[in-house]
């Protein structure tokens, strides 16, 4: 069995059964407008479907802004603030962590918030999403105080005092060639996540890269996602929508 039949043969159990497996996609790291932006939103704004942009408050702006005004269905979350590490030598990569004060990372992420809110008025949504996926409990727990409404990292969603919309596949292979991974373990993962929310709630979380793919990761993602469009068993969603 080839590891599309076993994404299409997942689906069919959800069709059988009426339903259809949620399926998201969440793309980070954008900034200004660029052709890899341009492929992302022909593949899925273009085409009606949703997903959202982690943008990196810093070093956005009107370019951007002005971009994304002629699209639909693409929706803006809060990327950190700069995307700065500020781990110490031998700690994974962090910008949410305690490394500063925890006044100044709040309200850098509360000035994050408010210029996007600016730039996007239509689009932007009170989604934080840390860089490198990691943020410290501390702060989740203050995220309420300033405007955020949900917290999206990478993983299965975990008990938290604030709404959490997880990616759980990246297409990226970050620790060997850095382009898309292969296609059996990327859809491996996608059907393990699908058969976990047979029982449960919530959405199989794909994230995305734009200004790293490479070809390979750009044709799996084209194929994902009409796979998903065309079978009665799954649709792209809006997390934040429902």
């Amino acid at each position: 069995m080839s590891s599309w039949t076993a994404l299409n043969d997942e689906l069919s159990i959800w069709a059988d059964t009426g339903r259809m497996a949620p399926f998201w996609i969440r793309d980070d790291d954008a900034v200004e407008p660029s052709p890899a932006l341009e492929r992302l939103i022909s593949l899925t704004a273009n085409g009606g479907i949703p997903a959202t942009l982690a943008v990196i408050p810093e070093h956005t702006g009107d370019a951007l802004a002005t971009r994304l005004a002629a699209t639909t269905s693409l929706s803006v979350a809060v990327h950190g603030w700069s995307h700065r590490n500020y781990a110490g030598k031998g700690e994974k990569k962090q910008e949410l962590g305690l490394h500063r004060p925890q006044r100044d990372v709040l309200s850098e992420l509360a000035a994050g918030l408010d210029k996007l809110r600016a730039l996007y008025p239509d689009r932007a949504v009170t989604m934080l999403v840390p860089p490198w996926n990691r943020i410290s409990g501390e702060l989740v727990a203050e995220l309420s105080t300033i405007g955020f409404s949900s917290l999206s990292v990478f993983g299965r969603e975990k008990d938290a005092p604030i709404r959490l919309i997880n990616t759980h596949v990246d297409l990226m292979d970050w620790h060997g060639t850095r382009g898309g991974r292969d296609d059996a373990p990327l859809l491996a993962e996608i059907v393990a996540r699908l058969q976990t929310l047979r029982e449960g709630k919530g959405e199989m979380g794909f994230l995305t890269h734009h200004l790293v793919h490479d070809e390979k990761a750009w044709t799996f993602l084209a194929r994902l996602i009409e796979t998903v469009e065309k079978h009665p068993g799954a649709a792209w969603v809006d997390p934040l929508a429902q």
